[in-house]
């Protein structure tokens, strides 16, 4: 498959890209490039390669997930630089 300036067009349509005549070239000259690439990357045989998952053999470390009572209500509000009976007080947010 070569990459043509109509199949060019179709993807800068969809990627909303634009392009003048010289950066079309270029474009079109690196995509059957990178194309060429990947039709050499089906030759190699892999059937016995297992996937790749990931990269790194790094794990996530977490710490135990322990249930804690939640904080008073009264509590948080006493930290409230301004409250109204039971709820925070904030500015009003304008459009």
């Amino acid at each position: 498959m070569i990459i043509d300036k109509q199949l060019l067009s179709k993807l800068t349509h969809l990627a909303r890209l634009e392009f003048d005549e010289l950066e079309e070239a270029a474009m079109l000259s690196d995509l059957n490039k990178i194309y060429a690439w990947i039709e050499k990357l089906h030759e190699l045989d892999t059937s016995g390669v297992q996937p790749l998952l990931t990269t790194s053999l790094e794990q996530n470390v977490l710490r135990e997930d322990i249930p804690h009572a939640p904080l008073a209500h009264e509590k948080g509000l006493a930290s409230a630089p301004s409250k109204d009976s039971n709820y925070f007080r904030v500015p009003k947010v304008k459009d």
